[in-house]
């Protein structure tokens, strides 16, 4: 069905962002159904992200990482998009809470429209505990108290 709407249209089709493993992005990539393959690097690991984007460089996809969760996500998301050759274009979302920055110990750097890696050790950031213990998910945000 994903081939049929590719072929249909002259816009690039990006797919697959809620898959995991190689099996699952196995068939569309054998029936040429995307430009983009999105790969949820969090939900996968960084290994099976980078055998995905291997598999993908081979029917020549290019990937995009999924990241919409923080900036944790964000700098595991970038440090995958630096370690590949199909890498096509990384999602981040800027628009969130404004202590969004304080959760991690680096937050991330944009400049001129692109992410700079951190030099740290790791991901090149953590998860500051005291920030996250200072603003707990409310009943607002769908968890029961």
């Amino acid at each position: 069905m994903l081939r049929q709407i590719r072929d249909a249209l002259r816009t690039p089709i990006a797919s697959c962002e809620s898959l995991f493993g190689l099996r699952q992005f196995l068939p569309f990539f054998t029936h040429y159904a995307m430009d983009v393959a999105i790969i949820d690097v969090p939900w996968n690991g960084i290994w099976q992200s980078l055998k995905i984007a291997a598999l993908a460089e081979t029917f020549e996809v290019n990937v995009a990482p999924h990241n919409f969760y923080g900036h944790l996500s964000t700098m595991m998301s970038a440090h995958f998009s630096a370690a590949v050759p199909n890498f096509r274009v990384m999602e981040i979302d800027v628009d969130d809470v404004a202590w969004k920055d304080d959760i991690v110990t680096v937050p991330p750097v944009v400049e001129d429209g692109y992410l700079l890696l951190p030099e740290g050790p790791g991901w090149g950031t953590d998860i500051d505990e005291a920030v996250v213990r200072a603003h707990p998910p409310t009943w607002r945000d769908g968890l029961r108290p």
